[in-house]
């Protein structure tokens, strides 16, 4: 049976109840406003007959009405010429924008769309910029290397720019989250790379305290500052870089260059001892060149990440690249992730992760998907969104994994032995080791049990120069331009083709008017076009088929057959 509506009729009783209460409220209202005395303004009597002067003051008060009006007036005319002249710049304005259209629809037509738009600070030509700049204008530069991964961190091109570059230019190598390898590692890697340039151990502090964090703690519970606005190495780095501008008797500009999630922002805020350039776990916060004052010699220069070249291995562009997780596609993260878990040790991820044995990196994911409850509808596991979870565990601070260095010294050929001593001229090595050894003591550092043994895929190539730069936007839009012309071209081929047969079979004009008249979407083909178009759609099936061959052939080294 369907439910009722509920009745709105009310007793008698009910309703008298309401009307008096109504009643004795407007009465209070009423003793109010009596109380207050609003009573209704009286009029003006004017000035009396028997009042002496009365034409004298009946003339003032005309002579008043009249300049009141006269100053209305005036305020009128004055509104209407403000909004004549706004008028009139606006269709000026108008008029420019349609002169331009104009002019941009013709040179689009003569140069096929060739325009001088200012470049969007996202894209990756405005980064090349910014980057750049910073590096003509600084005296010395500090690569920012993560200590987890020191030679995927290294861009050899950036390294050749800045040493060939002719100036008494110098690259400093920061040896940044020093705090998430083990002791043995970070003294192996400072060995090894203070032999090719001079190298500073830092741990930088991941979180600053500002007024920002402040009011939020006020409100909310409050946040643990003891371990994450700690930072160790910024004395050594500040008395190398103020040493180095007393020997050069100038003021010198100091360049942080590196890519994406190294911490070259966090750096800076660590030597200035409060945050001074936004920070964040996701890539490319820093877009432009930033300027931060660390004393009257010292200007030290934020610049944005350097882009990763497309030529680099899957696992290069998975832990360098500038394109943030959340924005790229799930093949792609997918592809990365897999490179990530082939170039680890399976045991020590099945450790950290808590997880059972796996065959392959999909299902790894859909374990651990399972475990942490990242399930979609049906109970099947969200593998693309947990992909993209432990890449970025990866590239931030989470995950403690740590690589060797390789086992014989072979500096690249742009850094001879004139140029390494160019490098390390005007700094004190001897005190710089002393204060690494300090840094590292004092750093807690997690032991190699607890942290995963990486394999480095050596140094990333970056590109510097902005007319070099591909943008993933402009390569689409070339492809599909190039797609409708092929269109274009099929369909006028296919007209011709109609147009003999015409002219050969008068009979079959009914069915040419047919595939004319037909949508443009679908086409007609001949019986030998479909076969070669069956014999190509097989050989590209075969092609595909090649290319997904598991990737057991190309790999050259295996973790899981070598760990003991």
């Amino acid at each position: 049976a369907e439910l009722r509506k509920a009745s709105k009729r009310l007793s008698c009783h009910k309703r008298y109840k309401i009307q008096k209460k109504i009643r004795e409220h407007h009465r209070k209202v009423r003793k109010e406003a009596k109380k207050r005395g609003h009573k209704k303004p009286k009029k003006d009597p004017g000035i009396p007959s028997a009042a002496p002067f009365k034409e004298e003051l009946l003339r003032e008060a005309e002579q008043r009405k009249q300049r009141l009006e006269e100053l209305k007036q005036k305020q009128k005319l004055n509104r209407q010429k403000e909004h004549e002249k706004k008028r009139k710049l606006e269709a000026k304005k108008n008029a420019a924008k349609i002169k331009e259209k104009a002019e941009g629809k013709e040179s689009s037509g003569k140069s096929k769309g060739k325009t001088n738009k200012p470049l969007n600070k996202n894209s990756k030509k405005s980064f090349c910029r910014e980057l750049m700049k910073v590096l003509e204008a600084s005296d010395v530069v500090l690569e920012v290397l993560d200590a987890r991964d020191p030679m995927g961190c290294r861009c050899p091109q950036l390294e050749q720019a800045v040493t060939c570059s002719g100036g008494n230019k110098k690259l400093l190598l920061v040896l940044n989250k020093i705090d998430l390898v083990p002791k043995d590692n970070i003294e192996k890697w400072l060995n090894y790379l203070k032999k090719e340039f001079p190298t500073v151990a830092f741990k930088s502090a991941t979180m600053m305290k500002d007024k920002t964090t402040e009011q939020v703690t006020k409100r909310r519970a409050r946040v643990d500052f003891s371990e994450t606005s700690q930072y160790f190495g910024s004395k050594c780095l500040l008395k190398l870089l103020q040493e180095y501008s007393k020997t050069q008797d100038k003021a010198i500009q100091v360049g942080v260059v590196g890519f994406p999630n190294v911490g070259k922002s966090s750096i800076i805020n660590s030597l200035k001892g409060k945050r001074a350039c936004n920070v964040g776990l996701a890539r490319g916060v820093t877009k432009s060149m930033q300027i931060v004052h660390l004393d009257k010699q010292t200007k030290v220069l934020d610049s944005p990440s350097i882009i990763a070249d497309p030529s680099n291995s899957a696992l290069a562009l998975a832990l360098r690249s500038i394109t943030d997780t959340e924005g790229s596609d799930s093949a792609g993260v997918l592809e990365g992730v897999n490179a990530i878990i082939n170039h680890c040790s399976k045991q020590q991820v099945m450790m950290h992760y808590n997880i059972p044995d796996f065959r392959d990196p999909e299902e790894f994911l859909s374990l651990l998907a399972q475990k942490r409850g990242m399930l979609k509808k049906g109970g099947v596991p969200d593998i693309e969104s947990m992909a993209k979870l432990v890449l970025c565990d990866w590239t931030g601070a989470r995950i403690k994994y740590y690589s060797q260095p390789p086992g014989f010294q072979k500096p690249p050929p742009y850094l001879t032995e004139q140029k390494i001593a160019e490098m390390q001229d005007g700094f004190n090595l001897n005190s710089l080791e002393q204060q690494n050894r300090n840094t590292v003591q004092a750093v807690k550092h997690p032991s190699p049990a607890s942290s995963i043994v990486f394999q480095s895929a050596g140094m990333t190539n970056g590109t510097i120069e902005e007319n070099k730069v591909i943008e993933e936007g402009s390569e689409w839009g070339n492809m599909e331009t190039s797609k409708e012309e092929e269109e274009e071209e099929e369909e006028e081929e296919e007209l011709t083709e109609s147009d003999d047969d015409d002219d050969h079979d008068e009979d079959d004009e009914s069915q040419v008017q047919g595939t004319r008249k037909a949508k443009p979407g679908k086409r007609q083909t001949n019986p030998t076009n479909s076969k070669e178009q069956m014999a190509g759609n097989e050989r590209t099936r075969s092609l595909s088929f090649s290319l997904d061959k598991p990737a057991d052939e190309d790999d050259a080294y295996d973790f899981n057959t070598d760990y003991v």
